[in-house]
């Protein structure tokens, strides 16, 4: 169950270092620090957009909600970073849905509050800008990927995706099911199992439950490059 704290316990803003200390103490005293646990959603596709959210702790599931309960996992939103912006400055509703994918702390900022910072301060709205173009080029490259890629090569960027960007190592744990994982890749969840298992027999990752160890990174990201 999502559990309240006071915005004091919160001490650092992303991309504090654009602020003036005026505007950050401005920010501060209008966060919400809230506790989510995994699988608790956080943000509801459709609902109408009140505040602009960021990751203070913990991983943070980004998703499109689909058709008969199938959804496209866009991204993993990590500490330190912004979720609902390109709702909060498009539309009125929110676009996505988003659930805590371990234990997880989400600042809430009020819209009007962080929109008034944004007006007066050039550089903090260039690194606004900066995060959102990313968010969209990434979300981009990867809906080419699931569009033109083999499945071996779909599921390289899944194991990429965790070792390089979210984890930063050659080993790590899966931090979703196989119906999640197969979300991120754009396939079935049989399809996902059946090509990681021909990863592992042909050692080019080994698994142990949900640890995977990348034996060879070459092959990985051969698959990943052709695709």
């Amino acid at each position: 169950m999502a559990t309240r704290h006071a915005s004091a316990l919160f001490s650092v803003l992303p991309m504090e270092g654009c602020l003036l200390p005026d505007e950050i103490d401005e920010l501060k005293d209008h966060i919400q620090v809230v506790g989510f646990e995994g699988k608790e959603i956080i943000l509801r596709q459709h609902t109408p957009v009140s505040h602009v959210m960021f990751v203070k702790s913990g991983l943070v599931k980004i998703y499109k909600e689909g058709r008969n309960k199938r959804n496209f996992i866009l991204k993993i939103a990590r500490a330190g970073e912004f979720i609902g912006l390109m709702s909060a400055f498009s539309t009125a509703v929110n676009q996505f849905s988003a659930a805590a994918v371990n234990s997880v702390t989400i600042g809430y900022i009020a819209l009007d509050k962080f929109k008034s910072v944004i007006q007066r301060n050039n550089e903090f709205v260039c690194s606004v800008i900066h995060s959102l173009s990313e968010e969209g080029l990434f979300i981009f490259e990867r809906l080419i990927g699931q569009s033109h890629k083999q499945l071996p090569g779909r599921i390289a960027d899944v194991i990429l995706y965790f070792s390089e960007i979210i984890y930063q190592s050659d080993v790590f744990e899966f931090p979703f099911t196989r119906r999640e994982l197969a979300e991120l890749a754009g396939t079935t969840k049989e399809s996902f199992i059946r090509t990681l298992s021909e990863f592992k027999n042909d050692k080019i990752i080994s698994l142990d439950g949900s640890t995977v160890t990348i034996k060879s990174m070459k092959i990985i990201k051969t698959l990943s490059e052709l695709g």
